[in-house]
């Protein structure tokens, strides 16, 4: 897209969760596992896919992000920390019963019980308290950008 740019007038932001997240002294936060969780609760909200139909592709999606997407960190002018604090509150409620959802049987169970254990340190915060231009809005919905 942008070719014909010359590189010097070009401006790079890598957005993306960034840094150590604890939940205590001894339990830190996986940006991965909030990563899927993103990906899990946008996919429903948005496409209408089972929290299993995200895990299924999950690591096709890592794979591309390695190949296609971390590398270009490097050469970014500027890093956007994209992590809220109030994210894991806000889409717990979404994310729960996804994942309850996932009988024991399945061989994503064990992801789905780490998630379900991660987001159990987190009270649950109302989408009305996430302003309309926040990006957590990209995966709960209730954005106030339109497409046009």
């Amino acid at each position: 897209m942008t070719e014909s740019i010359p590189q010097h007038q070009k401006f790079k932001i890598f957005i993306a969760p960034q840094g150590q997240i604890n939940i205590d002294n001894h339990n830190p936060l996986s940006l991965t596992d909030l990563r899927l969780l993103r990906r899990i609760v946008r996919d429903y909200q948005f496409r209408g896919s089972s929290a299993l139909e995200t895990m299924s592709m999950w690591a096709s999606v890592r794979k591309g992000e390695f190949k296609w997407i971390y590398n270009t960190q490097e050469g970014a002018n500027y890093v956007f920390n994209s992590f809220l604090p109030e994210e894991l509150s806000v889409m717990k409620k979404y994310a729960m019963p996804l994942l309850q959802a996932i009988e024991q049987e399945n061989p994503y169970f064990p992801v789905a019980e780490r998630l379900i254990r991660m987001l159990k340190f987190f009270d649950d915060m109302p989408d009305e308290w996430v302003p309309c231009n926040s990006i957590l809005r990209e995966f709960i919905g209730g954005s106030c950008y339109a497409d046009v």
